[in-house]
């Protein structure tokens, strides 16, 4: 990524400062067989997490780009006076890739169970997916871990859909790049590719962009998300305001 790439921090992470088309132009010019660097997207549940888990840390100092993910974040932050960054959706950076790849573009998918993958191919005409579901708790079984690792490298694609969940994701991301084999770049994406398939719908574009999308995934799974909602993910606004007050004194 060139040194010219502008950046805000926010809770000690260098987020990029580019919005959604400044970002696929960005991608864009990066040759396919670079080697491989990974996107983290943190939203405000991940950034909780971090602050709790510093071991976590190097997954996302480690990262090619941090995006912001969370419009809740950035307007909690321009309240208290800080400076956000561009705020980039994974869900939207990995709609908009998909849509501008010809069918024939081979892409490399961790993640989705094989129903959601037939849907994925049908729904975006992608005709070249190397895929790989790894079985749950893969990132505890080290044959596991490394088999998930070694598909990344020996599938290269310009773009790689790593879809585990965090920090699973992160993780097998940080140890493809430090491995130095694998090419092109992976997007630590979470469930993005579910509202692809139609396996899960996504809030309506007037619940994004006032910032309710949280509401809207918590009420069509209450009973996975709740407690990250309503009970994790609030401490975010005591780490901005911790931060806020740093910056004034």
């Amino acid at each position: 990524m060139p040194s010219s790439l502008p950046v805000r921090r926010l809770l000690d992470l260098d987020f990029a400062d580019l919005p959604l088309q400044g970002m696929l132009a960005l991608l864009a010019k990066r040759p396919a067989e670079a080697p491989f660097g990974y996107i983290v997207t943190p939203n405000a549940d991940h950034l909780v997490r971090l602050s709790r888990d510093p071991a976590l840390r190097p997954l996302y100092d480690e990262a090619m780009l941090r995006l912001l993910d969370s419009r809740v974040v950035a307007r909690i932050a321009g309240l208290l006076g800080l400076d956000a960054p561009a705020v980039v959706p994974g869900s939207d950076l990995t709609a908009a890739l998909i849509a501008s790849l010809p069918p024939d573009e081979k892409v490399t998918v961790l993640g989705l169970p094989p129903t959601a993958l037939e849907q994925l191919a049908s729904r975006t005409g992608l005709r070249r997916i190397a895929h790989h579901n790894p079985p749950m708790g893969f990132d505890r079984d080290p044959a596991a871990f490394e088999a998930a690792v070694r598909f990344i490298e020996e599938n290269p694609a310009r773009y790689s859909f790593l879809a585990v969940g965090s920090p699973r994701q992160e993780r097998v991301a940080q140890a493809v790049a430090a491995r130095g084999r694998g090419r092109g770049v992976g997007l630590c994406i979470g469930a993005s590719l579910l509202f692809l398939t139609g396996e899960e719908r996504r809030a309506p574009g007037l619940v994004q962009r006032a910032g309710m999308e949280w509401a809207w995934r918590m009420l069509q799974d209450p009973k996975r998300l709740a407690r990250r909602y309503l009970v994790d993910s609030p401490a975010i606004i005591a780490l901005l305001r911790r931060e806020a007050r740093q910056r004034k004194g």
